[in-house]
């Protein structure tokens, strides 16, 4: 008793109208997750929502899709999908298998075909499934009577479309649940952990037993100074044991490291490490970031004495240094390691440092995500497979046929036409057979 009062109301979830109406309210939240910036800061939601920047951090308007009600609505779409299938669509298919004999044309209702009676007494049941065969039908007989099918697949495709959408939201599910997302800027031959988290799930957690350095970064240019690709080389230490050693990673490349995905996403340019004057000393000056006449470019300063100051500029890292003094007037151009002299002191530039933008992601659900959207693709070619049912049947000396077709009816009375090819080539032959056989006995 109990078990049937708990499958009835299972059966209510997968009514056609609330499903609709649940699958409304995902597409609301999609849109509304989509005008609403996500994962902002409190003073950017202030600044742009003066008036209702607190009701969108108290509903989770800032971070929908990892927010408890979303995830509610996804997991109750979710079994409404699942009870549909084995509440429905099961059933269905378990029934399109089943034999189908008729003995009675009536049954049949307007909109299937007939193809009409023929009353040779010449027509022979045997030849028919023959026939039927050749067009790879599945052909089943009993008590003078012919059910055959073909095109189950296309029944089955329903139920998969089901189980991939399932598949896509739950891995959905597990990845705003256990997935996090890092974003650390790392200088040039510096070692990091991964905490720096822009947003994490509800049960995710960091790794602190992996340590990854960072062991240098250069920048590809094209001919006309454009960046064509910036590279990081990387190394991992797992226990404090080095497990993999000067992986490069680029855009689209990037580093996969079990669970871990590590991308290059971004960099910058800090400043200079420069080598001062006799005894060695080394000093380090910060880079600003600015324009010159439209294009991009780093600035530095010495303070030579209390009135004088020297520039270092700089536009990529595949030119050289630019020299220059307060007034602009460039003095002139050094390379990396290249000693030069002001004011009789000697400097060289001994390295640009350099940072590199990665970010370590962790996402559970991508391979449930990937097969859903695999299956789905799969099952939508196989959609388009046509379940097809012929019945035919002995009345009075003749043989009547009728067919049904769930979709592409003109293939289907292509096949009904090539069913009465084959067969009239069957009559044929077995009429030659009995005149060469009548003729021997005569």
């Amino acid at each position: 008793m109990n078990k049937n009062f708990v499958w009835k109301s299972l059966k209510k979830l997968a009514n056609l109208n609330f499903s609709l109406v649940v699958l409304s309210m995902i597409a609301f939240f999609c849109v509304l997750g989509s005008i609403v910036e996500q994962d902002k800061s409190l003073s950017y939601y202030s600044l742009n929502y003066p008036t209702s920047y607190l009701l969108i951090r108290l509903l989770g308007l800032d971070h929908v899709f990892r927010t408890w009600w979303f995830i509610l609505v996804l997991i109750i779409f979710i079994f409404s999908l699942l009870v549909c299938t084995f509440s429905t669509q099961l059933p269905s298919l378990k029934n399109a298998r089943r034999w189908k004999f008729l003995y009675n044309k009536n049954i049949f209702n307007k909109n299937e075909y007939v193809f009409g009676n023929n009353n040779n007494s010449q027509y022979f049941i045997t030849n028919v499934i023959y026939s039927l065969i050749r067009l790879n039908f599945f052909v089943f007989y009993r008590n003078s009577s012919i059910y055959a099918y073909k095109g189950l697949y296309g029944r089955i495709a329903p139920i998969f479309v089901h189980f991939s959408i399932a598949a896509i939201l739950l891995g959905s599910v597990c990845s705003f649940l256990f997935g996090f997302v890092v974003q650390e800027i790392v200088p040039k031959g510096e070692i990091f952990h991964l905490k720096n988290v822009i947003h994490s799930g509800f049960y995710s957690y960091l790794p602190s037993n992996i340590i990854f350095n960072v062991n240098d970064f250069y920048i590809d240019y094209n001919f006309n100074g454009s960046i064509k690709q910036f590279f990081s080389s990387l190394s991992i230490s797992f226990n404090n044991q080095e497990i993999l050693s000067g992986k490069i990673i680029s855009v689209n490349r990037p580093l996969r490291f079990f669970p871990i995905t590590l991308y290059q996403t971004d960099w910058q340019i800090d400043g200079l490490r420069i080598n001062l004057g006799i005894n060695s000393n080394f000093i380090q000056k910060k880079f600003v970031k600015t324009n010159i006449n439209g294009k991009s470019c780093w600035l530095s300063n010495i303070s030579i004495n209390n009135e004088k100051n020297i520039f270092f500029v700089l536009f990529s890292l595949d030119n050289k240094i630019l020299l220059c003094n307060t007034n602009g007037v460039i003095l002139q151009e050094v390379n990396l390691r290249e000693k030069f002299y002001v004011n009789q002191t000697s400097f060289i530039v001994q390295d640009i440092i350099t940072s590199t933008g990665l970010q370590a992601k962790i996402d559970p659900g991508i391979f449930l995500v990937y097969f859903g959207f695999f299956v789905i693709i799969l099952s939508t070619f196989v959609s388009y497979m046509s379940y097809s049912q012929i019945w035919i049947y002995c009345n009075l000396g003749s043989l009547t046929c009728l067919g049904s077709t769930n979709r592409a009816s003109l293939f289907f009375e292509q096949d009904i036409i090539y069913l009465d090819q084959i067969y009239s080539r069957y009559l044929l032959y077995l009429f030659k057979q009995a005149s060469k056989i009548n003729q021997i006995l005569a």
